[in-house]
């Protein structure tokens, strides 16, 4: 049985930085692609970052690049998103999420396995 398990969720001031991580467990974690989406209340849910199978490729939505990082540490079964200089608009569940596939992905139909979600706040 996959699951996928956030954590590292909280409040946080205006410029400060959270480290997010979901633990993989339920299958071969290192054969797959992730990906951390975010969904703000009355928005729809957008990916954030995506990180290939061997890490060797990422993807970053527009709005977080330079700020976010996403990681994985295969042997660990576990995937980061170190997020620095938070703004308020970045407030909203994260949830970390796998891919179909080894590669990155980018549109939400291409992950079929969801993490619970925890809550970022971003105080101003």
């Amino acid at each position: 049985q996959v699951q996928l398990v956030e954590s590292g969720g909280g409040l946080v001031q205006a410029g400060g930085s959270l480290r997010l991580s979901c633990a993989a467990s339920g299958y071969t974690f290192k054969n797959y692609a992730m990906g951390w989406f975010r969904q703000a209340p009355g928005k729809e849910r957008e990916l954030v970052a995506a990180i290939s199978w061997s890490g060797g490729s990422t993807y970053y939505a527009d709005s977080v690049k330079g700020r976010f990082t996403i990681s994985r540490e295969n042997a660990k079964n576990t995937v980061y998103l170190q997020m620095n200089s938070l703004n308020p608009e970045d407030t909203a569940v994260y949830y970390c999420a796998r891919t179909r596939y080894s590669n990155v992905a980018v549109t939400p139909t291409g992950y079929d396995c969801w993490g619970q979600g925890t809550q970022i706040t971003v105080s101003s």
